[in-house]
């Protein structure tokens, strides 16, 4: 793996930077953005509506990338050699957020897929509790750990 690191090593990076740009620039668009638009949004049924066909798509859009960073980041971790060096613990802090990162995003699509089907079923309280706690907890929730992982990574990268 180190070998096929050392080959692809600018090609890698890049893939794992960029994938971590989508995934968290996706978050902050959608809460920063986005978000405040849907609350002009009068009827409170389509505001939902649009809410989870929204983030449906933010979904389908990181999710390749989310893929692409672990994948890119096993290459890494190898390719650099961090467990066995200096930066090994930051190397797993930065691991461990990506994780806590990939559950909650697997947590908010299962919350987004019953909310959509609550409001299929005419359950409006039931659809909002499950699409609201995205939008004001869950997204901030990643996006705070995303920009502190990349932050780590640039701290890694500018010392290795």
């Amino acid at each position: 793996m180190q070998d096929i690191f050392l080959e692809y090593k600018t090609f890698i990076v890049f893939l794992h930077v960029i994938s971590a740009v989508v995934w968290v620039g996706g978050m902050i668009a959608m809460r920063y953005a986005a978000h405040y638009s849907f609350l002009e949004i009068e009827s409170p049924q389509k505001r939902l509506e649009r809410i989870a066909h929204a983030l449906k798509r933010l979904f389908y859009i990181v999710l390749p990338f989310v893929i692409t960073l672990i994948v890119t980041a096993v290459f890494m971790i190898k390719g650099y050699g961090l467990s066995q060096s200096d930066f090994s613990a930051l190397s797993h802090a930065k691991e461990g957020i990506w994780s806590v990162m990939f559950i909650n995003l697997i947590v908010m699509i299962l919350r987004r897929n019953r909310g959509e089907r609550m409001l299929h079923e005419g359950n409006m309280v039931g659809a909002k509790n499950q699409i609201e706690l995205i939008g004001k907890f869950m997204v901030p929730l990643n996006i705070i750990l995303g920009v502190s992982a990349i932050f780590l990574g640039t701290y890694l990268s500018s010392n290795l």
